[in-house]
């Protein structure tokens, strides 16, 4: 039984990047604000919760083998480093992450008063 090869997830991004001209241009003058979007619900999140997350990357060590293997010779076991990343839970000051939210929000809205004329120009330009 033959396994699929990567062939096709080196070709999901060229089919995530299609779409018709229009949404394309929209996409392009909307970007900053589907950023805010995303940091927006996190924030909101991490308020629910009532803590954060810190991520961090710590290297342990494993064997594996090593790369300099020779055809005709056994092969050898190196110890290489290995970098995982962690999540862990972390205490959050409820009026700071408040008023980065406050913040959040007002970027955002700036943004979109911007980008309605940007994207009433595509839809001119690009009619559907």
């Amino acid at each position: 039984m033959r396994r699929p090869g990567f062939l096709p997830l080196l070709l999901l991004p060229a089919l995530v990047a299609c779409g018709t001209p229009q949404e394309q241009c929209i996409g392009a003058a909307t970007r900053d604000i589907r950023t805010l979007d995303r940091l927006i619900t996190e924030q909101r999140a991490t308020l629910a919760r009532g803590y954060g997350y810190e991520t961090r990357q710590i290297m342990r060590h494993e064997w594996q083998h090593c790369d300099d293997w020779v055809p005709g010779t056994p092969h050898r076991m190196c110890f290489e480093p290995v970098w995982d990343t962690v999540r862990r839970p972390v205490a959050i000051d409820p009026a700071a992450e408040q008023r980065k939210l406050d913040g959040l929000l007002d970027r955002r809205a700036a943004l979109a008063a911007g980008a309605e004329p940007a994207i009433a120009a595509c839809k001119a330009k690009y009619p559907e």
